[in-house]
């Protein structure tokens, strides 16, 4: 059966129609998107910025100690021997202790030389009624010091005491700690984000019902934080011969917190 000419004009007149309106759907999407896209982050789109914060707490499971060997001799030799004896009792003492080589670390060994003003005698000029004469003279060595600074990462943290009480009694300068911390903190700090991220959409939400609009794609994102370690301050003095009584053989740990704030802006509709 044949098909009437005329109904064939419709039928591609209408198909074509439709091919039009179709094609005008797609073009007003796309720029719509298009124009989406190019308002990201612009003054021009309407935006709502929210912060959010979060936070994390955890036990420390490892504590840092710091000390300083320093000591003063004729020649730089000298000093840095007498350095390196103490070094060597310290080392021992925290091997003994269960410290391994990995977790003990010098930051900085150096020596330098140290000066006395001498006054030259022979150039002495005797005072008068107007003062007496600037007395001449110069800097000379008059010996070396050398200085050494360790720092110690203390695993089994319920030591850090008895391991401070130790180093103060081999002869160290200077014994700061503990610090206790978080060996390894990555995964603390994705929890407080996610916390953080949480609590500023929560906010923008609530924001966004209330102004009677809606939420659309996160124009800009930043994050900022903290992390609060428990930290104690100097336990042993200048000097180091002396035994250490006032540390404790136990110090408590604390929690420390890992904070994350969070700011999102987002286009609204």
């Amino acid at each position: 059966m044949e098909i009437p000419q005329e109904y064939q004009k419709n039928l591609y007149r209408a198909v074509l129609a439709f091919l039009i309106v179709l094609s005008l759907l797609f073009a007003v999407k796309f720029f719509s998107e298009l124009r989406s896209y190019g308002m990201m982050g612009s003054s021009n789109a309407n935006v709502i910025t929210l912060s959010g914060h979060g936070e994390v707490q955890a036990v420390p499971d490892i504590a840092n100690v710091y000390f300083t060997i320093s000591k003063d001799a004729k020649t730089v030799k000298e000093a840095q021997e007498a350095v390196a004896k103490i070094e060597k009792a310290a080392l021992d003492f925290l091997k003994g202790k269960g410290v391994a080589d990995k977790d003990i670390k010098t930051e900085n060994a150096s020596f330098y030389p140290k000066y006395e003003y001498k006054y030259d005698t022979k150039m002495m000029m005797p005072c008068n009624e107007y003062g007496c004469p600037p007395r001449g003279g110069n800097s000379v060595i008059v010996g070396y010091t050398a200085s050494e600074s360790v720092t110690v990462k203390v695993r089994n943290t319920d030591d850090a005491g008895i391991i401070m009480q130790g180093l103060g009694t081999v002869g160290v300068s200077n014994l700061n700690g503990p610090n206790f911390a978080i060996d390894d903190e990555d995964a603390l700090k994705a929890e407080a984000r996610k916390k953080a991220i949480d609590d500023a959409r929560v906010k923008a939400k609530v924001l966004a019902k209330d102004l009677g609009v809606k939420l659309g794609r996160i124009a800009n994102f930043s994050e900022g934080g903290g992390y609060f370690p428990v930290m104690y301050g100097k336990v042993a003095g200048m000097g180091g011969d002396a035994e250490i009584s006032s540390a404790p053989a136990e110090i408590p740990k604390g929690e420390n917190t890992i904070s994350s704030d969070v700011t999102i802006t987002y286009e609204i509709k």
